[in-house]
């Protein structure tokens, strides 16, 4: 049998391990990550599991690592195009109010959260959510900057967390996004008005 000339070559197998292991955490937590659920869910025998992750924690540091490096690419193009285009404060409480509906709170996006209070438990973990966290504030620096928010980088952390705290509200609560726009427009307003 050969193969189909326009078909999709499969995902590599250390990427479908990822990937399962980020939508098991999603759909039932970090207590629910095994060698054999991560097998069945990514399709790959018990052996590939532990021959591409030698522990429960370089699975846990990689897919939360993996999960950061696609966010910051995205949204660091997302910043990279603020600054390009000039962006006003209401547009940009605007755009982190689509990307914010755009990224449903499904399991995938459920993941990071439980990995972040993960790592409050397992040392091991805080500089893999560090550099998430230094992502996450980097991002919010160039934006802030673009918008011309006086003291951007000294702000970027508490945009970071407003951010957070809104987006799991929204998941305890199912508040609407308008509350982080308006959340948004409230920081960054006052902020410039110093």
């Amino acid at each position: 049998m050969t193969d189909m000339p326009n078909a999709p070559a499969p995902a590599p197998m250390r990427q479908r391990i990822i990937t399962a292991v980020l939508r098991i955490i999603g759909e039932d937590g970090v207590a629910a990550v095994t060698n054999r659920r991560i097998a069945k869910e990514a399709g790959v025998s018990l052996g590939s599991v532990t021959y591409h992750f030698e522990t429960q924690h370089d699975l846990l540091r990689e897919s939360l690592l993996y999960f950061v490096r696609e966010e910051a690419r995205y949204f660091t193009e997302l910043a990279d195009q603020c600054r390009t285009d000039g962006i006003d404060i209401e547009d940009a409480a605007s755009l982190a109010g689509q990307v914010a509906c755009g990224a449903a709170l499904d399991s995938a996006r459920l993941a990071p959260f439980e990995l972040y209070l993960h790592a409050g438990r397992d040392e091991r973990l805080r500089e893999s959510a560090a550099e998430a966290f230094r992502a996450y504030d980097l991002l919010a620096t160039q934006i802030l900057s673009a918008l011309g928010v006086p003291d951007a980088e000294r702000l970027a952390a508490t945009t970071v967390a407003l951010v957070m705290g809104m987006q799991l509200r929204r998941l305890a609560t199912g508040s609407p996004v308008d509350d982080l726009v308006d959340a948004l427009l409230l920081l960054v307003r006052g902020a410039a008005e110093r």
